[in-house]
């Protein structure tokens, strides 16, 4: 059995000098104030044990994090069905790119670009008035981590509205190929809600838990979704997670993974544990420069991999 207090102790030290590295999200300009000189790591195991190092108790903006689980609750509502409004397929283009939205007749490519998961959250929403959806999420988020603490931090969703002009947008266009139900400033104002969920390290490992343990949250008991439904969440965070830098995730770390640009990634290793990382100084392509190394080096160090030992 590894020791993973060592390993992750080992990553830790070995990457101390490097803290710092990339550049923070600064056309967000509430993610802009945050200092580069952070690094948290929680791995929390399928028994319900966490280890933790650096600054894994320090909220941070989840930021499209929030995208798993406003996936996983839009599966709940409409199963299958959803895949008549997003795609499955990687997108190969920038998070927020409109010329593909074009091209595929406002169909997003998958659930994970913007554009895709505001059309999530148009589904989410059915039924319900925007603070209500965005109490379902939180709800979901805290009843997930079994932690009462997890919340939204509105200065990063006020500031979000105030500058997210390209998903304003992206969902006017798929509005007008009526792949939006609800009105655009509605939707988007759980979205930009959504994304700004602050949590911690160790919260959002265990937040994800239950993908990492066919579907149920091994720390209460509770099946949150099917092993079949974890399987195939999974297999959408192992292509389309990391943006255009999903097929370089995948074959250096070879974990399914989702990225945000508050400087976090969520990542699962099937049947053993759930990580979270933090840094905020992102790379080229908008994903945690110093966090994607940190998983890297985690999963040759354990050998975990979806890909073999």
């Amino acid at each position: 059995m590894t020791d993973l207090k060592a390993v992750l102790d080992s990553i830790h030290k070995e990457l101390a000098p490097r803290i710092g590295e990339g550049k923070v999200a600064d056309y967000i300009p509430e993610l802009a104030k945050v200092d580069a000189n952070q690094f948290g790591l929680s791995v929390v195991t399928v028994d319900g044990k966490a280890y933790n190092v650096g600054h894994a108790d320090v909220p941070f903006s989840i930021q499209s994090i929030s995208k798993v689980f406003m996936l996983t609750l839009a599966l709940g509502k409409v199963g299958e069905g959803l895949w008549k409004r997003v795609g499955r397929e990687p997108s190969g283009s920038a998070f927020n790119s409109i010329v593909q939205l074009e091209h595929e007749q406002g169909i997003p490519r998958n659930p994970f670009i913007n554009a895709g998961a505001i059309a999530v959250t148009d589904v989410v929403m059915a039924g319900h008035a925007p603070r209500e959806a965005i109490g379902e999420l939180l709800r979901f988020v805290r009843y997930l981590a079994d932690d009462e603490s997890v919340t939204i931090d509105d200065r990063v969703a006020r500031s979000e509205t105030q500058t997210g002009y390209r998903n304003f947008a992206l969902a006017n266009f798929m509005r007008s190929y009526r792949n939006l139900d609800h009105p655009v400033d509605h939707v988007l104002g759980v979205y930009f809600h959504q994304c700004a969920l602050s949590m911690t390290c160790e919260q959002l490992a265990k937040a994800g838990l239950f993908l990492a343990a066919r579907g149920s949250n091994p720390m209460t008991g509770h099946s949150v979704v099917s092993p079949k439904r974890a399987r195939r969440i999974n297999a959408l965070m192992l292509t389309c997670g990391h943006y255009d830098g999903s097929g370089d995730f995948a074959y250096h770390v070879g974990l399914p993974g989702k990225s945000g640009v508050g400087g976090g990634i969520f990542a699962v290793a099937p049947g053993i544990a759930s990580i979270a990382v933090w840094s905020p100084g992102l790379n080229k392509v908008g994903n945690s420069q110093l966090g994607a190394v940190a998983l890297e080096m985690l999963a040759a160090r354990t050998g975990w991999s979806v890909f073999g030992d």
